[in-house]
């Protein structure tokens, strides 16, 4: 486990430093920008210094969110390619429409579609649809879709489209786990408790 843990955190600190190292360059690009918009949060009763502040920690935000859902796609890859060597990643054509043209499977074992999230907070309609097409065209490649994903978003709106995927899945024979139930799997399949792991390099971080 200590050799799984090492490689893992390895892992773990290319991904912050890719991270730091984009924060930094967007900040520096920041302060070139055209911040004529301030006026409109003047408007809204918010100063230009907070206003910048917002600005910097939503572009922040969402590199922070893009690089830790790599990191943890990444990491699930590695414990699967650990147990099971043949595990690899994949794409399967689009039997039910042209877009897109392929679908991608984050870890495929055998029969088994893995579909790795670590958080999916989506609201839009759309997504569900696009979804429903995803697992139909890979069950009809003769796949079991599993989708894993390990954190449940906060707002109603985006839990109940998850409820709904839960049952198009179940629906078509595929499986679903989300947050302990999907660590849960992890554990379970590949003999490595991920979780455990990156617990204990967040506490070593601030140690």
């Amino acid at each position: 486990m200590c050799e799984i843990k090492d490689k893992i955190k390895v892992l773990s600190q290319r991904y912050a430093q890719v991270l730091n190292n984009k924060i930094e360059e967007r900040v520096l690009e920041m302060k070139e920008d055209d911040n004529s918009h301030y006026l409109l949060y003047q408007v809204l009763g918010i100063s230009d210094a907070d206003g910048e502040l917002i600005d910097v920690y939503q572009n922040k935000g969402r590199f922070l969110y893009k690089y830790a859902g790599a990191f943890l796609e990444e990491a699930v890859f590695f414990c699967f390619k650990e147990k099971f060597p043949e595990a690899k990643k994949a794409k399967v054509e689009n039997t039910l429409g042209k877009r897109p043209k392929q679908f991608e499977i984050d870890c495929l074992i055998e029969s088994n579609a893995i579909e790795v999230k670590w958080r999916d907070a989506t609201t839009d309609g759309d997504h569900i649809i696009k979804e429903h097409t995803r697992v139909q065209v890979i069950k009809n490649h003769g796949l079991k879709p599993i989708r894993l994903m390990f954190y449940q978003p906060n707002r109603s709106q985006a839990i109940k489209i998850q409820v709904t995927l839960k049952t198009l899945y179940e629906g078509i024979e595929g499986e679903y786990y989300s947050q302990a139930d999907a660590w849960e799997y992890m554990s379970r399949n590949t003999e490595i408790d991920l979780k455990a792991i990156l617990t204990e390099i967040a506490a070593e971080n601030f140690a």
